[in-house]
């Protein structure tokens, strides 16, 4: 959900996905690139992300971008749904409702 999320307005590579990810969660989600990379090698099976590779430029090295997919956006609608859904309910276990 989260990588799906952080594609959704930008095609990212790998590495920034990691530093986006523990930057924006506050050290929370701090993964390693061999957590990263296969889910994203999932995701892209699924066919919810396709990846590019970018050209070298300079002493720019080439980067494998990730960029969401129609698949992806609709996959990322329903867990969002299905998240906010576990989230309200553990709400109101939590709060004795």
């Amino acid at each position: 959900m989260l990588v799906l999320k952080l594609l959704e307005t930008e095609e990212k590579y790998g590495y920034q996905i990691i530093s986006e990810l523990k930057e924006k969660s506050n050290g929370r989600f701090a993964l390693k690139e061999g957590t990263l990379y296969p889910i994203l090698y999932r995701l892209e099976d699924d066919k919810m992300v396709e990846s590019k590779w970018s050209e070298a430029v300079g002493k720019k090295v080439p980067r494998k971008y990730y960029i969401i997919t129609d698949e992806g956006r609709s996959a990322l609608q329903e867990i969002v749904r299905l998240w906010d859904g576990i989230s309200d309910s553990v709400d109101m276990i939590m709060e004795g409702n």
